[in-house]
Parts: C-alpha cells; structure tokens; sequence
C-alpha cells in the first residue's frame, strides 16, 4: 500500500504500520518463579504416587510373614492379632480370619490380644467368626493376651471356647473389665450458662435420648434412665453367658462370679486366682500348647502371622507407622464417636479412645 494515498499511520522499526490493519498482540508469559515449579512438580509426583498406590500397593489381600519355629514346614499355626480398641465389624482382624480359613495348612490359631475393648457389635462379630473358624476347621484356639485384654478384648478371648488351658496371660496383662457403659455427658447445665439452645425438633421427647445437650423434662427424664439402664443390662447379661459357657471352672463357683462381674480390673495373676485365665506365660507359651492340642510336631511347623500391604503413597506420607494404621480417623469417624452406643470398654475416657478397626 502506498503511504501517500492511505490514511496517516505510523512507522515503526523503519516499517511502515497501516492503521486499518488488524492488530496482532504477541504476550510473552513471565517464566515462573523456583517456588511455583517446584509446586507443580511435588504435585505431579503425589498424583503419580497415588496412581501407583492404586495400581500396586493398596491390595486388601494380607502378606503372610514368619513367626518362629520352621521356615520351611507346611503345617502352620497361624496368628491372629486383635489390637487396639474394636470400633467396627468388618478390617483387619476379618481379614486375618478370612486367610486363615482359606488357607488348609493352618492347623491351630494363636489369638494375640492387646485391646481394651470396644464396641458390643464389634466384639461380638469378633468372637462369632472366630467361634465359626474353630468350629468349620476343627481346630483349636489358643489366647495370648498381652498388655490389656480388658472388657471386649476379654469377651473375644473366650472364642477359645471350654478347652483345658487355653488363656495365657503375660505376668503384667491387664485383664476383666467385665461389664458395660453407655458413654453419656451432660452438658445442659453449661450451655445455659453460655446462652445456648438446643432445639432440635424431634418426633418424640426420648428421641432425644442420650443427647449430652438436652435436658429432657419429667417424667422422660426417669423413663431415659429406665431404658438405658435396661439396654446395659440386657447387654451385660450377655456378657456373662458367653463368660459361663467359656470358662466352665468358674460355672460352679458363685463366689467367684461375684467378684468378677463387677466390672472391676484384675493383673494377670489375680484373673488367674480367679478363674478368667488359666496360664501365666507368654506368646511362646501359648505357641506350645497350640502344637500339643494340634498334635503338631515342633520341627515340622511353622508360624506365621499376617500384616498389610503398604501402599507406596502410605510409605511416603507415613512410612514405618503406616502398617499400624488400621483405622484413619476422617469425618465418618468422628461422626460415629458422637453416636450413644453400650460398649465393653475399659477406659476413662470411652468416647476418646483410639480408634481402630477390627
């Protein structure tokens, strides 16, 4: 085009720039700073990690690890370890009896106890599939308690069943706690002095049973009283009975069932005098009376136990822990602390308890 007969326009760069012609804008990006690329980079290797966690590592099948004796045997007394406090049904001790059920070369079960309880639903489903186990494979079950085997951590212990010196205790076991709570705070009081409300709409007064921010007006507040105190009842007298049917020395020994129904904690040595365990020792002691009620010899067995896969996510976030962890404590688990619920739980704080998955 020619300068003269177009309309004014510019030079630029010794060019000549037509004012009709559209306008092209080139934005050079800044090149971002160390701290943003790093950002991005740590982002893509988490992402990666958690793809590889979900392809590798997090598979629900246990990884089967020597315990002592052969190494080589095919014959296998297998461990079963129950630890911490038992919130739910379904985790890491279902699993453990799954693989042991599955697997036809487990001729006897050690049940290794380190729990003050839990729930009465978690222990019960405990108890009831270590019972069917025993019962399906027609092996024995021998316990191993170690630190605390307390309240529901004892009630699961008795899935030994009536057989002659099955429960061993360690010299410093905690053990009993025969009994159960429905955790409960009332916390009306204080919230009148701070100027708080509850006001919950309800279907009906006992609704709101339990609730630790509602004082419920009479006669509900009695009748709330009734009924729990009948749900705990009902609960323990279950408790006793799987007790009685377990240990038939103390079946005949009224005197003893009054002391031990208290709910009270007894050392090792004192369960023993009174008839809740039958053996001091430890694991390896109960390992040998698991060989002699398996007719097992000690050369030709081998015993193992099961951990969990670690995922390579968990390796990096948790590392040595993340075997240990059984249970992650997210919303739902919080949640389900808030909910009022009979336990078989030895402690003093029962709603603020660890938390882990049977």
């Amino acid at each position: 085009m020619d300068p003269q007969n177009s309309p004014q326009g510019n030079y630029v760069n010794a060019q000549y720039v037509d004012p009709r012609a559209p306008i092209r804008v080139i934005v050079e990006q800044p090149r971002g700073s160390w701290i943003g690329r790093l950002i991005r980079w740590g982002v893509t290797i988490v992402l990666l990690l958690v793809v590889l966690g979900m392809l590798l590592g997090n598979s629900d099948s246990l990884q089967e690890e020597h315990h002592s004796l052969s190494e080589t045997a095919t014959n296998k007394i297998a461990i079963i370890k129950i630890e911490g406090t038992i919130i739910g049904a379904e985790g890491y001790v279902k699993d453990q009896i799954e693989q042991v059920r599955d697997d036809d070369d487990v001729k006897a079960v050690i049940v290794r106890v380190d729990s003050p309880g839990g729930t009465v639903t978690g222990s019960d489903y405990i108890y009831h599939h270590l019972k069917l186990l025993k019962a399906k494979k027609q092996i024995p079950i021998v316990v191993s308690m170690g630190g605390i085997a307390a309240s529901g951590g004892y009630y699961v212990a008795m899935a030994a069943g009536g057989d002659e010196n099955t429960i061993y205790a360690e010299p410093t076991t905690w053990t009993g706690s025969i009994g159960v709570i429905i955790p409960h705070y009332d916390f009306a009081k204080l919230m009148k002095e701070w100027d708080i409300e509850d006001d919950s709409i309800a279907s009906h007064p006992l609704k709101m049973m339990g609730s630790p921010t509602r004082d419920l007006p009479e006669p509900y507040k009695e009748e709330e009283a009734t009924i729990l105190k009948g749900l705990v009842d009902s609960s323990f007298e279950g408790f006793k009975e799987i007790v009685l049917a377990s240990r038939p020395a103390l079946r005949g020994d009224q005197a003893k069932q009054d002391i031990v129904f208290t709910g009270r904690i007894f050392t090792a040595k004192q369960a023993q005098e009174n008839l809740l365990v039958d053996q001091l020792g430890f694991i390896e002691d109960a390992i040998d009376r698991a060989l002699e009620l398996g007719n097992l010899d000690r050369d030709n067995t081998r015993v193992v136990e099961y951990k969990k896969p670690v995922g390579a996510l968990d390796a990096l976030l948790f590392g040595s822990q993340s075997q240990s962890r059984t249970r992650q404590l997210d919303l739902a688990s919080l949640a389900d602390l808030t909910v009022p619920r009979p336990y078989y739980l030895c402690t003093w704080m029962p709603v603020l308890a660890g938390l882990s998955q049977p």
